[in-house]
């Protein structure tokens, strides 16, 4: 950031496949209700990914990418506090809003994806936005988003002490969802087309119930099914394939979006009373939570950091990043 010319350098996705690093101005007033936070780690998501691959459905090229963020407050009376960016902007005025569910805010705009992100040195956000930090590093501040994604899926299941889990997805939502389940005190399996997600998830957090989709995997303790499948996977076919795993009484929880229409069988679904829950972004409740788990020391956050980047050298390691990603639990960038 250069104070000298109001400029700075961001991490631009031009086009899919190209990855830039722009100068662009540095914001140096925010709007009324809204915040200046210099930013001092981002995280890149599978999201980032997408966008990259030019899979994204929602998006607008180029646009400066980022959404996992953490800062320090630029001006006024918290000037230099640590915070954790909630990227979800919502309208405040819609029903979802009106409720208490800004999460999913009918107009929700997404810092990264709907507008301009935080791979920056510099953003400004809505003030209602930024939690404080206290307690972490900047690294550790930047994780809270993705893990909040996981938190809020079960919290919004009810998986309590003593529910048999799975989760169909290892990748980094996936393994926050199985971190929360496991806290909650569910007895957590995962699955995964990817030896190596699935190894990587052992090795790292200690998950020793691991399966792959062609196992046989009701049979013997886990007939009945499971109490709540939680699919991250972003595929419909392994949505749809989650449906027979579910016990009676059980849940099927989308934390992944598809495009597709997903199907299942009415008869085997009534017959279990079962229910299929959506859930989307996170609460700020969600975010206190998961920074509360790491303040407890409840969180490997060392396990998931694989790598710790400058932001400069991002546009040439990017395709090589994604070509890597079965190997990788979080990659973070520091402007």
């Amino acid at each position: 950031m250069d104070a000298n010319t109001g400029m700075m350098e961001s991490i631009v996705c031009v086009e899919p496949g190209r990855m830039a690093l722009e100068r662009r101005p540095r914001p140096l007033k925010a709007p009324e209700g809204w915040v200046l936070v210099d930013i001092a780690a981002i995280g890149i998501c599978g999201t980032d990914y997408h966008i990259f691959e030019g899979k994204h459905p929602f998006l607008d090229y180029p646009r400066v990418i980022g959404h996992e963020l953490s800062g320090h407050i630029a001006s006024g009376p918290d000037a230099g506090k640590l915070v954790v960016i909630n990227p979800y902007v919502s309208c405040g005025a819609c029903r979802a809003c009106r409720r208490g569910k800004p999460n999913c805010c009918s107009a929700v705009s997404v810092l990264g994806v709907h507008r301009d992100g935080g791979m920056c040195a510099r953003i400004a956000v809505p003030d209602e936005n930024v939690y404080p930090a206290d307690g972490l590093t900047p690294q550790q501040a930047a994780m809270v988003e993705f893990l909040a994604i996981g938190a809020h899926a079960v919290a919004r299941s009810g998986t309590g002490q003593g529910d048999v889990v799975l989760v169909t997805g290892a990748g980094p939502i996936g393994i926050g969802t199985a971190l929360f389940a496991r806290l909650a005190g569910a007895d957590v399996h995962l699955m995964d087309l990817s030896r190596t997600r699935l190894d990587l998830a052992h090795d790292l957090f200690g998950f020793e119930k691991r399966h792959q989709p062609d196992e046989d995997i009701l049979s013997g303790a886990l007939s009945e099914g499971f109490d709540v499948v939680f699919d991250a996977t972003g595929n419909a076919r392994a949505i749809e394939a989650g449906f027979p795993l579910l016990a009676h009484g059980g849940s099927a929880v989308l934390v992944s979006v598809v495009k597709d229409d997903i199907t299942f069988s009415d008869s085997e679904f009534h017959k279990r009373e079962a229910r299929i829950i959506g859930s989307r972004n996170a609460l700020k409740s969600d975010f206190e939570r998961v920074m509360a788990a790491m303040r407890a020391g409840d969180i490997p956050t060392d396990a998931i950091a694989s790598e710790v980047i400058a932001m400069a050298d991002l546009p040439r390691r990017f395709s090589e990043l994604v070509d890597a990603r079965d190997h990788l639990v979080k990659v973070l960038v520091r402007p």
